[in-house]
C-alpha cells in the first residue's frame, strides 16, 4: 500500500530542513498527504515542589518557544507551499503529556513516519530517546533520517536485513509501498558459517515474493566475521549503493529483544542512510 499520510516528526529546527528533503520527495511521488508536526514544550511544576517562577521567566519561555515554532513553520511552508499534494503544519503543546506522547498519539494515523537520529546537542528533553518509542509503541513503519543527510530520493535501491521474524516480514511489507517500479532489492541475510544458504527457504520465499511485485531482489548471504548485524547491513548498503535500509525492529520477548534490541539501537545511532524500522 503506498503511503497517503505521511507524518514528518520537526522536533527542532536545525534538523527539519534535512528531513523535508525527505519527506517532500517521497509525499510528491505518492500523493500523499503531508503532516509536519511540531510540538512544544510545556513547562511542568510537579506536585508536592513549592516553587515560584517569576512571570518574566514563564514569558521568556513561552517566547522562545513561539519563536522556534516560527522558525519551523517558515521551512516547512518554503518546502511545501507550491506542491501538488496537500501538506499540514500541526503545532502541539505536550502539556500533561510528553512530546513523545503527542508524536505517538499522531503517528498511528499515518501511514508511515519520518524522524530524525537522535540529537542530544539540540533536542529538548522531553524528545530524548523518541525514535525508539515512536517506533515501539505508534505500530506505524518510522524512517529514521540520519542528521545532516543529503542523498538520493528513496525507493530506487533498497537493502532488506532479513531474519525470519514477525518484524522482518512487517518490514518486508512495508517496504512495498516505499519501492519504486522494478527497484533494485537486495535481501541480505547475515548467517552462521554453518548454514546452507542453499537450504534458506523462508529467505527465497520472500525474495520470490517481491519479484511477484515487479521488484528485481537478489537474495545474498553474509558471515558477520567479528562484526555486528549492524556493521554489516551498513558496509553491503554502501557497496550496493542503497537508499534505503530496511529491518524489524526490536522484538516480541525480552531474550530476543536482547539480540535484535542491540542491532535497532546500533542502526539508529550509527547508521549513515535513511532505516526504516517496523515492529
Amino acid at each position: 500500500m503506498r503511503p497517503k499520510t505521511i507524518l514528518v516528526c520537526l522536533t527542532t529546527l536545525e534538523h527539519a530542513e534535512t528531513l523535508l528533503k525527505v519527506a517532500v520527495p517521497l509525499a510528491r511521488k505518492h500523493g500523499a498527504h503531508l503532516i509536519g508536526l511540531h510540538t512544544l514544550e510545556a513547562l511542568l511544576v510537579y506536585p508536592g515542589i513549592a516553587m515560584h517562577i517569576p512571570e518574566p521567566a514563564f514569558s521568556a519561555f513561552h517566547e522562545s518557544q513561539k519563536e522556534e515554532a516560527d522558525a519551523v513553520k517558515t521551512v516547512f511552508s518554503k518546502r511545501t507551499d507550491r506542491e501538488d499534494f496537500v501538506s499540514e503544519f500541526r503545532l502541539l503543546r505536550a502539556e500533561s503529556q510528553s512530546a513523545v506522547d503527542r508524536m505517538i498519539e499522531c503517528a498511528r494515523s499515518a501511514d508511515l513516519v519520518i524522524m530524525a537520529h537522535e540529537d542530544k546537542n539540540s533536542d529538548r528533553y522531553d524528545q530524548r530517546n523518541a525514535q525508539s518509542q515512536v517506533i515501539r509503541e505508534s505500530g506505524r513503519p518510522v524512517i529514521v533520517i540520519p542528521l545532516d543527510y543529503d542523498g538520493p530520493e528513496i525507493g530506487q535501491n533498497i537493502l532488506l536485513g532479513w531474519s525470519d521474524t514477525r518484524e522482518a516480514a512487517r518490514a518486508a511489507h512495508d517496504m512495498l509501498g516505499l519501492a519504486d517500479p522494478g527497484a533494485a532489492l537486495t535481501v541480505l541475510r547475515v548467517v552462521n558459517p554453518a548454514n546452507d544458504a542453499f537450504l534458506d527457504a523462508d529467505a527465497i520465499d520472500i525474495t520470490e515474493m517481491f519479484s511477484r511485485h515487479g521488484l528485481k531482489p537478489t537474495l545474498e548471504h553474509r558471515e558477520a566475521i567479528g562484526n555486528s548485524v549492524a556493521e554489516v547491513l551498513g558496509a553491503v548498503a554502501f557497496e550496493k549503493g542503497a537508499d534505503l535500509i530496511v529491518t524489524g525492529a526490536f522484538g516480541h520477548s525480552k531474550a530476543y529483544d536482547f539480540v535484535v534490541g542491540a542491532t535497532t539501537y546500533a542502526l539508529l545511532r550509527d547508521q549513515k542512510i535513511p532505516v526504516l524500522f517496523s515492529k
